[in-house]
């Protein structure tokens, strides 16, 4: 019985059948639309550095034709036979992809997939719909490539070019009197090749088979008008996720967050005899020295913060708000704030949970009490032997502490930008590195953002829903961005993403780098796509 893959899932071949020489069959149609579908022969670096080992319609089969082109047959589309035990060491990838030809979208495809048959039995079938697409022109449907062993990966990417660009992208290079043979070469293409008994000498699917592609997605043909995939929907935010208070005013002394005031002398200096002098101003004790020039401070030391400099005007000292004076004055601008609400920012770095607030305790990140107030017990939170091997493999393990009882707790950490985000019965992803504290009673997991091309196969993202806060880390303010179609991002700026959008690995990250020697400097972007309400939430800085 065929295995169903979905978009991401890998396996050894070995695992699905034991036979190397292999039938892979692609259904693609769309009403109006022609695919050309390919093969990429690849080096370790994923590029096409034997342009011999592009396998498409003016090219059907590889010099020592372990892999062949072998058209339309058996339901499908168009079909390959690929020899592994044939291929040489150079070819550690093999990349079955779709582009179209003429106008188009991915979006408007129907129900299709990409199968592997051996011994005249389908052993994989990975199965896609164009709602899985937008605007791209190209799609990467699977991979087999060599890690020790030949493994199958299925891919379902969708790429914004046609067949010139994906081959661009892979290193090759295109001919300038490519494109004129391809329009009358279009039709007869597709048909298989010269070699009438390649099929039954590894048992192609009989065909009967052919009126099951239809039935066994179960998936509808999606309808995609162009008028449905605008590219910029919904502006975009350059501001923190939830309105911030005011920016904290500058330490004691410090002029940065004064009001308004009439001109002061600087700090250590008397005033003279200059015009804008306050009237009634009293003279200095002791003869006035050149203006601009420092006078002594009282017994050789220098004015204390937030006192009047010798020959100011008394009552009102250096520093602080006209309104009042003396150290309570002072501290007024730093004085807790109390909202009302559960979770209050204090200052862009500060975060006061009220503990009386609500049944649920709340669960943060180890060390991030600065003060409480009130009767407030602290426990560790464990995450059982299965959470630490899943925290472990994914890199997604926090430590955590429960805090309970009533009371207020303020937490910080290494001076990070906070930011509560509420969530009422909705989803966010956040990486467990940017988080700081949340609501006991939120549902959270380790997910899985699949990735053929990043390191170790896989990223990993803490999923945090219900209801609930959950506060969230920055480095610096942070931007929120709404998703479309054309939306990529550093993995490693990233913070937080609807839980709805679509993370896929972008096509543009093995092009920067190997574009010049060197390296980019980059390593891993995410594309991101979904509808409109869907963003996600860029730092900036990298971690």
């Amino acid at each position: 019985m065929a295995r169903e893959f979905q978009r991401g899932h890998k396996a050894k071949l070995s695992d699905l059948t034991p036979g190397t020489d292999l039938y892979v069959g692609v259904q693609i149609a769309a009403p109006g639309l022609t695919f050309d579908i390919s093969c990429f022969g690849l080096d370790a670096n994923e590029q096409l550095s034997d342009d011999r080992y592009f396998i498409f319609f003016n090219q059907p089969k590889s010099p020592e034709e372990s892999i062949q082109l072998l058209g339309a047959q058996s339901g499908d589309t168009e079909s390959f036979r690929v020899t592994l035990d044939r291929i040489p060491a150079a070819v550690q990838k093999l990349s079955f992809t779709a582009t179209i030809d003429g106008p188009g979208q991915m979006s408007q495809v129907g129900p299709g997939y990409i199968r592997i048959v051996a011994g005249g039995e389908e052993v994989v079938r990975y199965a896609f719909t164009g709602s899985e697409f937008t605007t791209e022109r190209a799609v990467m449907l699977g991979d087999f490539y060599l890690k020790d062993v030949w493994r199958f990966a299925a891919v379902g990417q969708g790429f914004d070019g046609g067949l010139e660009a994906l081959l661009k992208n892979f290193g090759g290079e295109v001919a300038e009197e490519e494109e004129a043979p391809a329009a009358p070469q279009a039709a007869p293409g597709f048909a298989p090749p010269a070699q009438a008994t390649a099929p039954p000498a590894f048992a192609a699917p009989p065909a009967p088979q052919a009126p099951q592609p239809a039935p066994s997605f179960g998936a509808p043909p999606a309808p995609a008008p162009a008028p449905q995939q605008p590219m910029h929907a919904a502006p975009t935010i350059a501001a923190p996720l939830t309105p911030q208070a005011p920016p904290p005013p500058a330490p004691y002394g410090q002029p940065g967050h004064q009001p308004p005031q009439p001109p002061q002398p600087q700090f250590g200096q008397v005033p003279g005899q200059i015009p804008g002098q306050h009237p009634g101003q009293p003279a200095p004790p002791a003869p006035t020295p050149p203006y601009g020039q420092p006078a002594p401070a009282p017994y050789g030391q220098p004015a204390p913060f937030g006192q009047q400099p010798p020959g100011a005007p008394q009552g009102v000292p250096q520093g602080l708000p006209a309104a009042g004076a003396g150290l309570h004055a002072a501290l007024q601008l730093y004085k807790e704030t109390a909202t009302g609400q559960r979770w209050t920012p204090q200052n862009q770095q500060l975060m006061r949970v009220d503990l009386t607030m609500g049944g649920a305790g709340v669960l943060a990140r180890q060390g991030s009490m600065v003060m409480y107030q009130g009767k407030v017990d602290f426990g560790y939170k464990g995450a059982g032997f299965v959470g630490r091997v899943v925290g472990n493999a994914t890199g997604q393990e926090m430590q955590l502490m429960r805090c309970t009882g009533r009371g207020q707790v303020f937490l910080a950490e290494e001076g990070s930008y906070l930011h509560p985000i509420e969530l009422q019965g909705d989803a966010i992803c956040v990486s467990a590195e940017s988080v700081l504290a949340f609501d006991e009673s939120l549902q959270y997991e380790v997910r899985r953002v699949e990735g053929h091309g990043i390191p170790g196969g896989a990223l990993f993202t803490m999923q945090f829903q219900g209801t609930g806060t959950v506060v969230i880390k920055t480095h610096g303010t942070p931007v929120v961005l709404p998703v479309t179609p054309t939306t990529f991002a550093d993995c490693n700026a990233v913070v937080a993403w609807s839980a709805a959008s679509q993370v896929i690995v972008s096509s543009q990250v093995r092009l920067r780098r190997n574009a010049y020697p060197g390296h980019s400097g980059e390593t891993v972007n995410l594309q991101f796509r979904g509808a409109p309400g869907n963003f996600i939430v860029v730092q900036p800085y990298e971690v």
